[in-house]
């Protein structure tokens, strides 16, 4: 498989009139900017990647959808690392992937993946070592988080606290969000080895529930985690209102009771949402400097988004709108850049010449106002 390292100029876009949406400001009437940033693909020729981590020795580990998981080195070379038994159905399949925080000395990471279950699925966590393209010493997490063709979560990634946490989807089953005692339509909260946190809100994995597809959580250096997920299409006749939340132990985000502006007694509602516009996010990264910036990939609005505080109210801006089809995962690399993930092949989007690919971006070069 080619790899591709180019330097591409694109003509950034950002959103100027403002829409209300309660104490919440969208910026969406698009005016160009005479600003050119340069964007460089690190890696082409992908098949729906999902996720990635960063190695140690600065090569990145990529999940695709379908079930491959593939290594790039830093010099360009890639190489499949053998991996089975995923089962790769509708938004299911290889999903998130995460290093454990001690990946240096003891070589584990995680891998959420969609299994056959009789004639359907379900999705489970599982650990491995990981040493010269190898996996080994598999070992559960956790299982039984209900699979199904729409709503399957994915992210995974370690907090602050060292504990691994797991977004889910409600399987396309609403009432799941709602049952503390299901695994679906939650953040999850798990130790390293797969036991249960003793301080954990309702005495197993659940952290947080009321979600309907979660699929980005980071956190910021204050210890907030942020999370983003998608809204209905079509549930209850509602559409739309994609949601970026800050998460609380025990907290009950309304889906699908509530969602926008909706609210309702003892649910959260969220710092910003769509509105009327979709913008599924598919991910979420915080970025800071001076001061922290919340940066998320949008699927169906084909851009890089970011939310700030301004005021009392959160604005959303959008970058590179169209320029790259369909976005999903942003990380923070080490260097500070960030590193984005298009997904034109999963059959929703128009691929185009080396699609899919994971591109490098200088966040410093993109406009603060």
């Amino acid at each position: 498989m080619a790899r591709l390292l180019s330097i591409l100029f694109v003509t950034v876009v950002i959103l100027t009139s403002s829409v209300y949406l309660g104490e919440y400001v969208f910026r969406e009437e698009t005016t160009p900017l005479a600003v050119e940033e340069s964007v460089e693909v690190v890696a082409e020729g992908l098949d729906i990647p999902w996720d990635f981590a960063f190695l140690p020795d600065g090569s990145l580990l990529i999940t695709e959808r379908d079930g491959r998981l593939v290594e790039v080195s830093g010099a360009g070379t890639m190489r499949d690392v053998p991996l089975s038994g995923v089962r790769a159905r509708g938004e299911g399949g290889l999903l998130g992937i995460v290093l454990h925080p001690n990946f240096r000395e003891n070589h584990l990471l995680y891998l959420y993946m969609t299994t056959a279950l009789g004639i359907g699925t379900e999705n489970r966590v599982v650990r491995f070592a990981y040493q010269g393209g190898i996996l080994s010493d598999e070992r559960v997490i956790i299982d039984g988080i209900p699979g199904a063709l729409y709503h399957d979560g994915g992210r995974i990634d370690f907090g602050p606290d060292g504990m691994l946490y797991i977004t889910t989807g409600d399987a396309g089953v609403g009432a799941n969000a709602q049952d503390t005692n299901s695994l679906a339509g939650k953040i999850l909260r798990l130790n390293d080895d797969g036991s249960i946190p003793a301080d954990n809100p309702f005495g197993n994995a659940v952290y947080s529930y009321g979600h309907r597809n979660p699929q980005g959580i980071a956190w910021d250096s204050r210890g907030r985690l942020w999370e983003t997920e998608h809204g209905p299409t079509g549930e209850r006749g509602r559409c739309c209102h994609d949601e970026v939340n800050v998460i609380v132990k025990g907290g009950n985000y309304g889906w699908p009771t509530r969602t926008g502006d909706e609210t309702a007694d003892g649910m959260i509602s969220p710092k910003v949402h769509s509105g009327l516009d979709t913008w599924a996010p598919a991910s979420v990264a915080v970025w800071e400097d001076i001061e922290y910036r919340i940066f998320f990939g949008g699927l169906r609005g084909e851009a890089l988004y970011e939310t700030r505080l301004v005021g009392t109210s959160h604005e959303v801006v959008e970058y590179f709108k169209g320029a790259y089809g369909r976005i999903r995962t942003v990380r923070v690399g080490p260097d500070g850049f960030l590193y984005l993930t298009t997904s034109n092949r999963d059959g929703r989007g128009e691929p185009a010449a080396g699609d899919d690919r994971i591109l490098r971006i200088d966040p410093k070069q993109l406009p603060d106002t």
